[in-house]
């Protein structure tokens, strides 16, 4: 069965840290690019960060730009997200998903099930 599997999302404080992985089962995240989306309640998706296949190449929303690192380890067949300087803002279900490259217009598919991250004092 082919699939992503998101974890590591939780409570955290504003200021605080996560680190969330996109684990992948039934093939092999080397030959796609992996975009990270999130959603928050009443809003639409949005792109977070995705990483490229072919030389790793990393792309930010304006938003987490600084303060995000997304990186992939294609031996374990993950690729993360690492958050810092979490906001309230940054509440959302989080997603990964595959695609054939990070260019815009190319389309994601494999979309896991989602990631709660919360951020709260």
């Amino acid at each position: 069965q082919v699939q992503l599997v998101e974890s590591g999302g939780g409570l955290v404080q504003p200021g605080g840290s996560l680190r969330l992985s996109c684990a992948a089962s039934g093939f092999t995240l080397d030959a796609y690019a992996i975009g990270w989306f999130r959603q928050a309640p009443g809003k639409e998706r949005e792109g977070v960060s995705c990483i490229s296949s072919s030389d790793g190449s990393t792309y930010y929303a304006d938003s987490v730009k600084g303060r995000f690192n997304i990186s992939r380890d294609d031996s374990k067949n993950t690729v993360y997200l690492q958050m810092n300087s979490l906001k309230p803002e940054d509440t959302a279900v989080y997603y990964c998903a595959t695609s054939l490259s990070c260019e815009v217009g190319y389309e994601y598919d494999n979309w896991g099930q989602g990631t709660q991250v919360t951020v709260s004092s």
